[in-house]
Order: structure tokens, then C-alpha cells, then sequence
């Protein structure tokens, strides 16, 4: 890739205005994806918070399930967050997953709204000290195959991983100031990290 990053934004529901905001701080330009002909030309694609059924339908509704599937299993950079994070993960036999990244999730393993909370996490590969991690019925990583690194944890949790060019958040880095997950993200697409 050269020049700009052209960057999807699955906005079928969830937290779409606050990644454009970050990704377009630092510098990539932001396309939204709500039907298949949007993912021509893109070089990453991130998949918002929301509730990760509701967007499921949603992608199988407008016929975009299968075709995000292809580009992600094809090598598309991806980064979730929370629902997102349930999206491309492998899911399971009744509720299969995009599978971008070969982890097993648990939905709300935090509990339920009311139980939000944030925490101080030192995430792998991103320098400048800790980073404040926003956590809102919030999935965390029950199990992870080969090749799959755990960046950040919340006790012995697992809340953040990356396989390839796919990374996961439990977490909402686009709730807050901080730029450094996306970025991460960013250097990901340019072959950087």
C-alpha cells in the first residue's frame, strides 16, 4: 500500500462516528461500508461496538456477511472492538464467526451494562505507558489458537489479541482521547508491524 490508507467502517450499527474521528486524526481516509460494492479499494476495515447480533442480521440483511467473510479470511487488515471482536472471532457450530482471528469469545463475560467499568491496561506493542480501557458488556477471549497473541489482559483475562493482520479489542479505545490502538492498527495495514 502507498499513500493514504482507505479505510472501511462497517456502519450497519455501533460506535461508527468515534473510529472515523480517530482514523481520520491520524491521517487515513474513511469510507463506510453498508453494502458489498463498498469493500472495492479499501485496505483495512474496522468493525465498530454495537450488539454483535443485531449486526450480524443487519450484514446477512444487505448480503454483506459472505462477502466481508472472503476479504477478511483473505488477509483484509481488521481491527473489532467489543461487538466487532465477537465478529471476527471463529464463533462456534451454531454462531460461526468471520473467523479473522482463530480466538473463542465470551459475549458480556463482564457482566451486564450496569457492571461497565474501566481499567488500566499495558497493551503489547504499544509504547507510552498505560492506556485507560472503556469496557461496556464487554466479550473477553475464553480460548486462542496457534499464531494468536494476547496484547492485553484485565487480571488473567485476555481482552485484546492480534493474529496477522486482525486485531481485537474487548475494549473501546474510541471511547477516549487515546489514539494508540488505532494507530496500532494503522501500522498493521501499512506491513509496519
Amino acid at each position: 500500500m502507498t499513500g493514504v490508507p482507505v479505510i472501511g467502517l462497517l456502519a450497519v450499527q455501533g460506535g461508527v462516528a468515534e473510529h472515523e474521528r480517530h482514523l481520520e486524526r491520524l491521517g487515513a481516509a474513511v469510507r463506510r461500508v453498508r453494502r458489498p460494492g463498498e469493500l472495492d479499494g479499501i485496505d483495512g476495515i474496522v468493525l465498530p461496538g454495537g450488539e454483535s447480533s443485531a449486526m450480524r442480521r443487519l450484514l446477512t440483511t444487505v448480503g454483506l456477511w459472505e462477502p466481508l467473510r472472503e476479504r477478511v479470511r483473505s488477509g483484509l487488515p481488521a481491527f473489532g472492538t467489543c461487538a466487532g471482536m465477537i465478529l471476527l472471532s471463529g464463533g462456534d457450530d451454531a454462531d460461526p464467526g468471520l473467523g479473522g482471528v482463530d480466538i473463542r469469545v465470551q459475549r458480556n463475560a463482564f457482566g451486564s451494562q450496569a457492571a461497565s467499568f474501566e481499567s488500566e491496561l499495558d497493551v503489547d506493542g504499544v509504547e507510552g505507558g498505560p492506556m485507560r480501557g472503556v469496557f461496556i458488556r464487554a466479550p473477553l477471549v475464553r480460548s486462542c489458537g496457534v499464531g494468536v497473541q494476547v496484547l492485553a489482559r484485565v487480571g488473567d483475562r485476555p481482552v485484546a489479541a492480534r493474529q496477522g493482520a486482525v486485531l481485537v479489542t474487548a475494549f473501546h479505545p474510541e471511547l477516549t482521547g487515546d489514539l494508540r490502538m488505532h494507530r496500532l492498527f494503522l501500522a498493521g495495514v501499512s506491513g509496519s508491524v
